[in-house]
């Protein structure tokens, strides 16, 4: 079911908020979580029979797109940096499964970055193939990775099918010429079409293209016209991200002229405009900034709520643990969050001491616990069941969420939620503005402890 949305509903609920792929938010996290408390998570871990998702992080790009959010390290094309790269990032794994103790399953399996394709073919395989040999990959895994198109070509797409990866994303941000000058990424149309109909022939899958919406130089109609390239591309997915100027946290983005960039009116214009496109093309919207195919397994998913949230974002294969490795990786393992240090050198130095490169992370209290799970369900499934909350919990949902209840009021009397017998449904308007929905159930973002503007608006 498709809705409208206008503009004076946007500027009702457009806010600075946490897009959840995590609670408590990162900006809450400390020093608390060192090896120490690592080794004995992994520990733990090994001893159940929890499930697994595992992500890689290969932080190298050969330029610095000026928009970039992403933790990035600027390298030329060698194959020198990522072979020490490697050979770090193995020292991690081989670490990590040696606390572990047994070979663990893994359902979901991501390379981001950066740029995963950086690395040679290879490169490449040698990374699959020591995964390979401390993780087992289920025949149903995930196999997921992000593709930067001007670093790849047919010979690299291809060891990337026969090594198992199934689902693939591109980054492509917007087709204009001109905006793709004004952000230091000049990739063109002819290119991506190029790689995105070899992975057809390949048969991935899913394909996945990134768009950004809101950088200089874009107008409504410009990028009208990028959603009609990228349309007539039809991939299975796309997320359409709203471009978040923080260059406060993010220095590079200063070499931006402010002058360049859109409006607000023109970005909600922009927004509204791509929305509308994709719908009428077959579309589905999923969330705040997904669309999928009909026939794609995230509409799918999400149609039957099914849906599943982590730092990959969406997703179809659930584990109940996720580990994350390379520089700045974040896991979430045994109740407690894991991020890894961000600054190359540094985590070169503390592998080559031979232990664990863990910067801060985040054990949960019972209340983190509970919140948690009530702002999962409500992302993923877009309705919670107060008495599988008492099951779970031992305790009534309006008596532990008393504080919250006037929040809760407030989205049913705004049309973003309703009450059906003991179930909260998010209406069709809610899952589009869900983070709102759950900020009010962050004690955290209550407490004013994170600071609003280390976050993105969530239009």
């Amino acid at each position: 079911m498709s809705i409208l949305i206008d503009k004076d509903t946007i500027l009702k609920y457009d806010k600075a908020g946490p897009r959840y792929t995590s609670y408590p938010t990162a900006p809450t996290w400390s020093d608390e979580v060192n090896e120490s408390v690592y080794i004995e998570k992994l520990k733990s871990f090994g001893q159940t029979d929890k499930t697994l998702s595992l992500y890689i992080h290969i932080p190298f790009c050969q330029t610095l797109c000026t928009y970039c959010g992403c933790n990035v390290v600027i390298r030329p094309q060698k194959e020198k940096y990522g072979d020490v790269y490697l050979d770090h990032l193995i020292r991690e794994m081989e670490l990590i499964a040696k606390h572990i103790g047994t070979k663990k399953t893994v359902h979901q399996y991501h390379w981001g970055g950066g740029t995963p394709t950086f690395l040679t073919e290879s490169q490449i395989e040698r990374l699959f193939t020591k995964t390979q040999e401390y993780f087992t990959l289920s025949p149903t895994s995930e196999i997921a990775i992000e593709v930067d198109p001007r670093t790849t070509d047919k010979a690299k797409i291809r060891s990337l099918r026969r090594l198992g990866f199934n689902r693939i994303s591109f980054g492509v941000q917007d087709f204009d010429a001109n905006v793709q000058e004004k952000v230091n990424r000049i990739q063109p149309l002819d290119l991506v079409a190029d790689v995105h109909a070899y992975c057809r022939e390949l048969k991935f899958n899913s394909i996945n293209f990134d768009l950004i919406y809101g950088l200089p130089g874009q107008t409504a109609k410009g990028f009208s016209e990028t959603i009609k390239q990228v349309i007539d591309l039809r991939p299975d997915r796309i997320a359409l991200y709203s471009y978040a100027h923080v260059p406060w946290l993010k220095k590079h983005q200063n070499k931006m002229n402010t002058a360049d960039l859109p409006s607000a009116d023109q970005k909600l214009d922009i927004f509204l405009l791509a929305r509308e496109q994709f719908l009428q093309a077959g579309y589905q919207a999923i969330a705040m900034d997904h669309f999928a195919l009909n026939d794609d397994e995230l509409a799918k998913a999400f149609n039957h709520g099914e849906l599943y949230r982590n730092f990959m974002g969406y997703t179809v294969q659930p584990a109940d643990e996720y580990i994350g490795l390379g520089l700045t990786s974040i896991g979430f393992l045994e109740n407690t969050f894991v991020h890894n240090i961000k600054v190359l050198p540094e985590y070169y130095k503390v592998l080559d001491e031979g232990k664990l490169p863990v910067e801060r992370g985040k054990i949960l209290t019972h209340d983190d616990t509970v919140r948690r799970w009530t702002i999962n369900v409500l992302m993923c499934q877009f309705q919670l069941d107060k008495v599988n909350f008492q099951t779970i919990f031992g305790t009534s949902f309006d008596i532990y969420f008393e504080n919250e209840q006037k929040h809760l009021k407030h989205c049913q009397e705004e049309g973003l939620l309703e009450e059906v017998g003991s179930t909260l449904k998010v209406t069709e308007i809610g899952k589009i503005f869900i983070r709102n929905i759950c900020m009010g159930f962050d004690a955290y973002l209550q407490k004013k402890a994170t600071p609003q503007q280390r976050f993105s608006r969530t239009i």
